[in-house]
């Protein structure tokens, strides 16, 4: 494995060792999963051409929903999309009280990414990098050429402005459409001009930070802000707005879908399923253009039929296998992706890669080969019921724990830990019949 640079691997090693998904680096451990991403690139693909899409992506705790989403999303980012994400939880819903819905939203936008801005914090930049892309094909068309005239040249100001004007007024038919080529077009003269309070108040806006409507007059032209209500069309919006910044779409990655499944009220619960159905309709029907979202979920929250999305009737006739998924065949096109169970042999594969991330970020050489990391994963599926159960989120951080107490007690073996507590590895104990045969 080439050298990883510090920072990633400091990423990568704490996060799987606090038991969450590090946002960088995931490209160094991630494992199998190939049909499944191959579904996402198709989807990548069909929204680079205008296309809308709507996942489900379904496991159980600690199988890999969430990294499967963090790789969805950097490989996003590498490949020219804007991308958002954000945690569901009880203060973060799609609707509900104490604006729970707008919540959601502040946090996407909040954390709209690129590939220069990976970590957030984007939605300026987007803007800016708009302007000055339009300003610079301005002064590039100007006589005299690139060379003959400045970006910054006044004299290109009337024409950025109508090439501005002319880009925004092709959204004013959508949904709320107006409003944000208002607030849009005021952002551009506030950046230009050098108006630092009316640009602020623009980005405020656009991450729904007003409380009122009269707040937001008193910067703007506009009869709307954004509410726990209408947030969504926002975002629909910034997906066609994001085309035509240069990027190839907006990609919408919304972990914890469980805590919709985990509302107690019933009326709320449905309510929020409301509003999910809504984004899947416009998404699977074509209503949007150039967005896409994935929604990672437990089985329960999708299938139970008492308070899982299937207990609302128009999500369980659209989210049922067909009757061939269930005879045994794959279900790629299906919107519910599931994530099966890692194969040993796809387990091996990681533990390899985080002994050598773990012993070239603290500079030592591993004594642990492949008969060790076996011996380890028969240790890991030696609970009854382990096959089924046990997670990468699990292996990955007891196999870090391990690596750890190596490194840091030399008084500490493999063996010794390993058949600590009375667990035992058949065929690796050298008392045990048939040692010397057991092979990787």
């Amino acid at each position: 494995m080439n050298e990883i640079p510090k920072r990633i691997s400091t990423a990568i090693l704490n996060s799987l060792s606090a038991g969450v998904v590090p946002r960088i680096g995931l490209e160094y451990i991630a494992v199998g999963r190939k049909r499944e991403l191959e579904t996402i690139l198709r989807d990548l693909e069909n929204l680079g051409q205008g296309a809308s899409v709507f996942r489900f992506i379904a496991g159980r705790y600690g199988s890999g929903k969430s990294f499967f989403l963090q790789a969805v999303r950097n490989y996003a980012m590498e490949n020219n999309f804007l991308t958002a994400d954000a945690d569901l939880s009880p203060e973060k819903r799609l609707s509900g009280s104490n604006r729970a819905g707008l919540e959601t939203y502040r946090e996407l936008v909040t954390r709209f990414s690129t590939k220069l801005r990976p970590e957030g914090g984007a939605l300026e930049a987007l803007l800016q990098r708009w302007i000055n892309s339009i300003k610079l094909e301005l002064a590039g068309n100007a006589p005299g050429g690139a060379g003959g005239s400045s970006p910054f040249d006044e004299d290109l100001l009337p024409a950025l402005e109508r090439r501005i004007l002319e880009t925004l007024s092709e959204m004013e038919e959508m949904t709320h459409g107006y409003d944000f080529a208002a607030v849009v077009s005021c952002y551009y003269r506030a950046y230009i001009r050098g108006e630092d309070e009316k640009r602020t108040a623009a980005l405020r806006w656009l991450r729904g930070e007003f409380s009122t409507r009269s707040e937001a007059r008193a910067f703007f032209p506009v009869g709307e802000i954004i509410t726990d209500d209408n947030w969504y069309s926002y975002l629909k919006l910034f997906g066609a707005f994001a085309f035509r910044a240069g990027c190839r779409g907006l990609l919408i990655f919304i972990d914890e879908g469980v805590s919709l499944y985990k509302i107690p009220n019933r009326p709320s619960r449905e309510k929020n399923y409301e509003k999910l159905l809504t984004m899947f309709n416009d998404a699977m029907q074509g209503k949007t253009e150039r967005v896409g979202i994935y929604m990672s979920g437990t089985p329960r929250f999708i299938e139970d039929d008492r308070r899982g999305l299937a207990s609302y009737p128009a999500f369980k006739s659209r989210l049922e296998d067909s009757r061939f998924v269930r005879e045994g065949h794959s279900g790629f096109e299906s919107p519910v992706l599931k994530l099966t169970q890692l194969a040993r042999e796809e387990i091996h594969v990681l533990l390899e890669r985080l002994r050598d991330i773990h012993a070239g970020h603290y500079g030592y050489e591993s004594s642990l080969g492949g008969r060790e990391l076996e011996a380890f994963i028969d240790l890991a599926f030696s609970a009854p019921g382990s096959e089924e159960f046990i997670t990468p989120r699990e292996i990955a951080r007891d196999f870090l724990g391990l690596l750890g107490i190596l490194r840091e007690d030399p008084s500490q073996s493999f063996d010794s830990l390993v058949y600590r507590d009375g667990y035992r590895v058949k065929g690796f104990n050298p008392g045990d019949p048939g040692y010397a045969e057991f092979e990787v």
